[in-house]
Parts: structure tokens; C-alpha cells; sequence
């Protein structure tokens, strides 16, 4: 799965083919995710996917249809959803996402297929990414989003915590107490101004509506030098309760 998720990040780039999934497309995608995540028949090849067993779809390498890579952990009921929108711009995000998959059961990984000045599916509703990890939202799957900030854009914090565009609840607060402890200076967007890093116009937040969603900023540092204290913090925080 590492060196899977290596090379699917590394054939992102800004020049890659990329084009928006149709209405129709769409609505397959999302059918096709519930099948799969129920176990049923699905249509997802349909769409480029290349589905291994009942737990991992992969799009179609160099198309046109760059559309993610999504992944099941099947030994729990589904838990708690991990997101990775920006993977090949917000640097090592798609491996602290799959470490964090791997310490929680029952997870599922969303991976966005296409670099971010290709497809931005934090901030377009017309994507896979954003059908699929609404439909779980839909199914109460909280959800945590990571990102990556420059380490200039806010000296003064390692992690910046929000809930995006809805009120933070006890998870969000959780996991800023557990980070804290573990040495990171986290700024916490519900109570204090973080240099534009809160989220607010996230689609996925937005679209989450009563549904835990948590948004973490991770600094350049933070994702090259303490990526197993932050995955272990989260991880502690438990964010598959409310």
C-alpha cells in the first residue's frame, strides 16, 4: 500500500491529464462507493477504477480521469473517514494519511488523483473526491482533512486546528490538547486568528453539516520531522467520538 500510494502521488503534477467527472459520472461515483463500501456489486471499473478485492479503487494510471484512490479497512465497522486533497502539493499529507488509516480501525483513506492546480477538490464540489466523502459524511463518518502550510506562513504554530466552516466540538478539542502535549504549538482557529489556515470555505466541512470534520494544517516541519507524534496524537484523540 506504501508504494502504491508513493507513486500514485508522484505521477501527480501540474501538467497531468485531468478533466471533471459528468452529472452521470457523478452519480455512478457515488452509487459505486456505497456498493463498495456495503460489499454489494458496483459499476466503479465504469468510471476507470481499478477495484483489488472489497477495500481498495485506484484510478486508472496517466487518464484523464484522475479521480483518487479510496481504501477500506474492513476489520472494524467503518469508523472514521481521512482525507488528503492537496497530497503532491501539501507535501507527505498522503503518508501521514495512510498512517493514521493504518491506526484506525475500520477507516477509510481518500486520496484526490490530481495535483491541486488541476483539480482543488477541498474547495470544488464537482469531483469524486467530494461525492464520495459526502456520502459518508451522510452515513455520520466523522472526517479529519490534512493539509500543510509553509513554515513562514505562520512562525508561530505547528498546527493550525479547526472545524472549518462548523463549531468545534470535543473532538477538535481533544485533539488539540493531545498534540499540545506532545510538544507542538497549536493554534486553535475557534478561538484565536490563524493567518486564513481555519478552513471556513472548505466544501467538504460545509457539506459535513452535523458530522464531525476536522481540519488540520500541518507545518513543513511538522510533516518532515514529527510525522509519527502527530499521527500518535491523533491517533489518541479517538476522532471516531463526537
Amino acid at each position: 500500500m506504501e508504494s502504491l500510494l508513493r507513486s500514485f502521488t508522484a505521477a501527480q503534477s501540474t501538467g497531468q491529464p485531468y478533466r471533471h467527472p459528468t452529472a452521470a459520472e457523478l452519480e455512478t461515483a457515488e452509487t459505486g462507493f456505497a456498493a463498495l463500501l456495503d460489499g454489494r456489486p458496483h459499476r466503479l471499473s465504469d468510471l476507470g477504477f481499478s477495484v483489488t478485492g472489497d477495500a481498495l479503487a485506484v484510478q486508472e494510471p496517466g487518464s484523464e480521469r484522475a479521480w483518487g484512490l479510496y481504501a477500506i479497512d474492513r476489520s472494524a465497522p467503518p469508523s472514521l473517514v481521512i482525507e488528503v486533497p492537496h497530497a503532491s502539493s501539501d507535501l507527505r499529507t498522503d503518508r501521514l494519511g495512510l498512517a493514521l488509516f493504518r491506526r484506525v480501525p475500520g477507516a477509510v483513506l481518500a486520496v484526490a488523483g490530481a495535483h491541486r492546480r488541476r483539480e482543488d477538490p477541498a474547495h470544488d464540489v464537482r469531483t469524486v473526491f467530494h461525492v464520495v466523502t459526502t456520502l459518508l459524511a451522510r452515513r455520520g463518518l466523522p472526517q479529519v482533512q490534512l493539509h500543510g502550510f509553509n513554515d513562514r506562513t505562520l512562525p508561530t504554530a505547528d498546527v493550525v486546528l479547526s472545524a472549518g466552516a462548523a463549531e468545534a466540538g470535543d473532538a477538535a478539542r481533544r485533539a488539540a490538547d493531545r498534540l499540545e502535549t506532545a510538544g507542538f504549538r497549536v493554534c486553535r482557529a475557534w478561538a484565536e486568528l490563524c493567518r486564513g489556515l481555519a478552513g471556513t470555505t472548505n466544501v467538504q466541512s460545509q457539506a459535513a453539516g452535523a458530522t464531525p470534520f476536522l481540519h488540520v494544517e500541518l507545518s513543513r516541519t511538522a510533516r518532515e520531522t514529527r510525522r509519527d507524534a502527530v499521527v500518535d496524537a491523533l491517533a489518541e484523540a479517538d476522532l471516531r467520538k463526537p
